[in-house]
């Protein structure tokens, strides 16, 4: 009963408007039942939707009452956003202002600026209007900027490419033994080869055990240019500064980013694979011994696909010696691994 009075006394405050308004809301109405009568699960107002609302918001005061569908805050940023699209439509660049220089000029500022770095914008002005060019400074500025840009640095990858033969890179992981004790490894390798370098475990990695280790994986000089390691605190604070006093240059990778160390972590992620997550590792010296026995087997059997199926040490394919020769296999960490070569 409620809702026919309100609907009464709305026909009766209606006879007294304009004809004007009761058009425009008739048309803001049947608009609206436009949009929810589209056969969509959910309703979405259409480009042209927001357009038509933005002119009813500029030209029809009471259209706030009338509104349904969205709040009317958001009429107006549509309005705004229209406003802003016609100016800039509006202000575009058609005749008037400053010509665009021809592609000569730009090409001889270019010149100039590469051919004397240290030209500023206004002395190539001067240059220019002696050979019969009017630029402004401004357009100096700007192009010769873009001609002495510096160019792009070289990505990670790339560094990493050229200077494979030269990196070595180290990382810790950790190990849990039978007796829920917590053990950790260091490994180093080589990027040229995927050699494994030097892996040793501890229960306790200090600053001081990883710099023996850094200098039992250097031994007779044999070190890399390069170290690619993480920011764990175990390294120490003045481990790049000894390590530049021996002739490695330590690179720090981001924050967060262990792609960075890729390599590095390849090789974690094999150890685990196919050698830690199949056994129970009782201690430390259990541990030590099992990762020598597979890092040997790693560097000297094990084809890598890097290397075109190549073991790190190189493994050349070797033809049947002898019609009798026969293949025999030897047992790596108890016959979990297995290497083959003839015999005769």
């Amino acid at each position: 009963m409620r809702l026919y009075l309100l609907l009464i006394l709305g026909f009766l405050r209606r006879t007294t408007w304009r004809r004007q308004d009761l058009l425009a809301e008739n048309l803001v109405l049947r608009q609206q039942l436009a949009v929810c009568m589209r056969q969509t699960r959910r309703r979405r107002l259409r480009r042209e939707d927001r357009l038509f609302w933005s002119l009813v918001a500029k030209t029809w005061a009471p259209w706030r009452s009338h509104l349904q569908l969205v709040q009317p805050d958001t009429v107006i940023r549509w309005h705004r956003s229209a406003w802003r699209m016609y100016w800039a439509w509006k202000s575009r660049r058609r005749g008037p202002g400053r010509p665009r220089i021809s592609k000569e000029v730009r090409e001889l500022i270019g010149r100039l600026a590469r051919e004397n770095p240290r030209w500023g914008a206004v002395r190539i002005v001067g240059e220019l209007r002696a050979l019969g060019f009017d630029p402004s400074a401004r357009t100096v500025r700007r192009y010769r900027r873009q001609t002495l840009r510096r160019p792009p640095s070289q990505s990670w990858r790339t560094f990493l490419k050229n200077h494979a033969s030269h990196i070595w890179a180290v990382d810790l992981f950790t190990v849990q033994t039978l007796t829920f004790r917590t053990l950790y490894v260091i490994v180093f390798i080589a990027h040229d080869r995927r050699r494994i370098v030097h892996v040793n475990v501890t229960t306790n990695p200090t600053s001081a055990w990883v710099w023996r280790q850094v200098i039992e994986a250097t031994p007779w000089g044999l070190k890399p240019k390069h170290l690619i390691r993480d920011r764990d605190r175990c390294y120490g604070t003045d481990f790049i500064e000894k390590a530049a006093r021996i002739g490695i240059n330590t690179v720090l990778t981001p924050v967060r980013a262990p792609n960075a160390n890729a390599v590095a972590e390849r090789v974690i992620g094999t150890l685990r694979r196919e050698c830690l997550d199949h056994m129970i590792v009782l201690n430390e010296r259990h541990l030590s011994r099992v990762l020598r026995e597979y890092v040997d087997h790693c560097n000297a059997m094990r084809p890598h696909r890097t290397l075109g199926l190549e073991s790190p040490h190189g493994r050349e394919p070797r033809a049947k010696p002898s019609a009798s020769a026969r293949v025999v296999r030897h047992e790596v960490l108890g016959g979990f691994h297995s290497e083959y070569e003839w015999a005769a």
